[in-house]
């Protein structure tokens, strides 16, 4: 065991047994995960009555090494405590796509074709049609799962995503419903982060969970984003014309019904009437619901839907106004901000809707979709977008703002009118969390500056840390590149940005270190414009042609299959010995979720600090919000937000104890205290102010030489076994704690073990 871990699980515990949260931050590569799930699913067989443990993950590839770290825990400590601590249940959840086995429906790779192909098959009346009608298809998989009933259980065990299709397969059952029957009965569930914090789903998926669960959020640097996005919706005018004919559509389907089976729609009604709907009574079966209400839990309405939109052809005309009143928003020709109160007066006065009818359009809408049996619900995304944005204007009044843009870019590269609703507190999301949960854990590599946390989310931790990383060799070496071997000053500051030595210089930088260091070299840019107009110019300094005269160059595109591609060519250039750069953006995916361990990652460069869009409108609402509600100044906040990003990408090159690499901060700015001192612990122990600050590219470069040198010789395993606890000193080190928390800490009573402890503590 590392004394980082021991420390991660010390303060864990502590968390646990107050009853509390906890903001931890561990290094990069040293066993985070198999930390949190040893000390927590251990603190569940201690403690039997402590609930499950609930690991939030951001990607499916995180999923899946969770549930390696889950089985290997419980087999180890099955094979030390006996067979029955291995007797658990552990299993993860995702989306149709992921866990279908349908021959038909799993071929196909888009997520809502996947969830419409699914539906056509289990909605309730296609079921009930297929009674009557025999050519009627209907997916065996969900029938014979269905005909077990409450009776369809799997045994104790670790089940990730194959495995769980694996037992579909064997058993005939749907392993997507299968994993939310038995949800409850499990010890440990992991899933992604939307399961939890958005209420769409959550409203669904997450309810039952004990209040004495402990809920972990894994990677969580960029929580407050993901609260933040989860209560935000954008229009454009694309979507409004998609809704505008998927209300043509509604309209058709209704007088379909009212000819043909009026009673549905009189029952439908009548449900209404009585207030049904909101308490889950006409919510439909399992395979029926798809989303839940998109309003936090303490804010949905517990009453009937208003009269005026119970029956189908009022609401409908409803939502048609709704729709016409956004597309006159978006032809306005200046940007618009206004709070939710002015938007509701604007919209009241031009519309005469009523705030409390607009609560209930989201929920109206789902109710009328079931109703009118469609399962085709892909087509009526935007429309449901729509509804969302009413629900939520018309329910919150703090933490929102409306921004209208008439030169907007929800896509990268396109402008067109937006209507957005912008959530502006990452508090409100997560607020449910803390409020129902005893325990819940924030980690991650990149958390610095720790402090900033409880104000973006409005909690109070009972217990933060930030840890730095015990080593047995200065396996990373950062360098801070100030300028260029011509002495021009290097910064990716907007003013300078076009500036061609500043460009030349970046060039010349990146060709130094692929002559230099040998294997993969990761390079991360500000954003995806910077990259395309800095690689154009190398292009026509011939800068590319040189540096592949000594690695290949690959690029990461908003393209998630050609940066796969791109990703699995450079690996094979690296296996190969060709050498290969890769050329990423912070905060892109290859920033976010892709290690570059071992020889794919000898050097990362971080070009500039990856600060955000000052100018965005959205960013200018939060950080005002964020000033007046908070006290967060906006370069605090700014500075903190690019530095997270830029340690993020730092974290890609050290993945393990006996890993090493080179980390270059090509910017000027990186050599200011007020940033650099923003890193986390384990980045700054090794940034040596006497030798690692303010270098010249060809000073840089005649350190790097020196650092490959000593980092390529045969390691030491006695030097690396310096760095383990053994389990004596794990012992000792907790008797010489219990005898300090018990005020009876004197040289007398200090036995051998807690002697030895103390020389590793100090």
């Amino acid at each position: 065991m590392y004394k980082e871990q021991y420390e991660y699980m010390l303060e864990l515990k502590r968390a646990l047994d107050a009853n509390g949260s906890a903001l931890l931050e561990m290094p990069t590569g040293t066993g985070k995960t198999v930390c949190l799930i040893s000390l927590i699913s251990s603190y569940q067989y201690a403690n039997p009555g402590t609930g499950k443990l609930v690991y939030c993950t951001r990607t499916v590839p995180e999923m899946v090494k969770c549930m390696e770290e889950i089985r290997n825990v419980i087999d180890y400590r099955a094979k030390c405590a006996g067979p029955e601590s291995g007797h658990i249940l552990a299993l993860c959840l995702s989306s149709r796509r992921n866990l279908c086995i349908h021959p038909r429906v799993m071929d196909e790779s888009d997520r809502d074709t996947v969830d419409s192909l699914c539906r056509n098959m289990t909605a309730s009346w296609v079921r009930q049609r297929a009674t009557k009608h025999a050519g009627v298809e209907l997916c065996s998989f969900y029938e014979s799962f269905e005909r077990e009933g409450n009776d369809a259980d799997i045994p104790l065990g670790v089940y990730d995503l194959d495995q769980l299709k694996e037992l579909g397969q064997q058993r005939g059952w749907c392993p997507y419903f299968l994993a939310r029957r038995v949800l409850n009965r499990a010890n440990i569930v992991v899933y992604n982060y939307q399961y939890m914090l958005d209420p769409k789903v959550s409203n669904l998926v997450s309810r039952e969970l004990e209040q004495n669960s402990i809920v972990v959020f894994d990677e969580a640097h960029n929580i407050d984003n993901v609260c933040i996005e989860a209560l935000s919706v954008t229009i454009d005018k694309t979507a409004l014309d998609a809704s505008s004919r998927s209300i043509g559509r509604l309209q058709a389907k209704v007088a379909d019904m009212k000819a043909s089976d009026s009673e549905r729609l009189a029952r439908e009604y009548q449900a209404l009437v009585s207030g049904l709907a909101e308490q889950g009574v006409i919510a439909g079966s399992g395979a029926d619901v798809v989303l839940g209400n998109p309003v936090l839990p303490d804010d949905i309405l517990q009453e009937a839907v208003p009269g005026n939109i119970r029956k189908a052809e009022h609401f409908v005309a409803f939502l048609k106004k709704i729709v016409e009143y956004f597309k006159k928003r978006l032809r306005g020709s200046n940007v618009e901000k206004e709070s939710p109160v002015a938007f509701m007066h604007d919209l009241h006065t031009k519309t005469a809707l009523e705030k409390k009818v607009l609560k209930f359009t989201y929920s109206r809408l789902n109710s009328l979709l079931r109703t009118l049996e469609i399962t085709s619900l892909e087509e009526f995304n935007p429309l449901q977008d729509v509804a969302n944005f009413a629900t939520l204007v018309s329910t919150y009044i703090d933490g929102f703002s409306i921004i209208m843009e008439p030169k907007g870019t929800a896509l990268a590269g396109v402008q067109e009118p937006l209507l957005q609703l912008c959530c502006l507190d990452a508090s409100l999301a997560i607020k449910p969390v803390f409020k129902r949960f005893q325990s819940v854990v924030i980690t991650s590599g990149t958390l610095s500056p720790i402090d900033l946390y409880p104000k973006l989310l409005d909690f109070h931790p009972a217990v933060r840390a930030s840890l730095p990383m015990s080593t047995f060799r200065p396996c990373l070496l950062p360098l801070v590149v100030t300028r260029g071997s011509d002495q021009v000053p290097l910064s990716t500051k907007f003013d300078q940005r076009k500036d061609m030595s500043i460009i030349r210089n970046y060039g010349l930088l990146l060709l130094e270190v692929a002559a230099t260091v040998p294997d993969g070299v990761c390079c991360f840019f500000t954003s995806y414009s910077y990259m395309e107009e800095i690689v154009t110019k190398w292009d026509e300094m011939r800068i590319l042609q040189k540096i592949m005269d000594h690695k290949l160059i690959f690029l990461e595109t908003k393209d998630v299959v050609e940066t796969t591609l791109a990703l699995d060519n450079y690996k094979r250039a690296c296996d190969c010995g060709r050498g290969a750069v890769f050329l990423s953006v912070a905060r892109g995916k290859v920033a976010e979720g892709i290690d570059f361990d071992r020889h794919y990652g000898r050097c990362v460069i971080v070009f500039g600090i990856p600060y955000q869009y000052t100018l965005s409108h959205v960013l200018r609402s939060r950080l005002d919000y964020m000033w007046s509600k908070y006290g967060i100044k906006d370069n605090d906040f700014l500075t903190f937000d690019a530095l997270r990003q830029a340690a993020q990408c730092v974290g890609r090159v050290i993945r393990s104890k006996t890993d090493y690499g080179l980390v270059v901060l090509a910017d000027s700015r990186y050599n200011r205290y007020d940033k650099r001192s923003k890193f986390p612990l384990w980045i700054n122990q090794f940034l040596r102010e006497d030798s690692c600050l303010n270098l010249s590219t060809d000073v840089a470069v005649e350190l790097m030489k020196d650092f490959l040198k000593q980092m390529g010789q045969p390691i030491d395993r006695s030097s690396l076994h310096t760095i383990l606890m053994s389990e004596e000193q794990v012992v000792g080190r907790k008797r010489l704690r219990n005898v300090i928390l018990n005020g009876t800490a004197t040289s007398q009573n200090v036995d051998n073990n807690g002697s030895s402890e103390m020389e590793v503590v100090s």
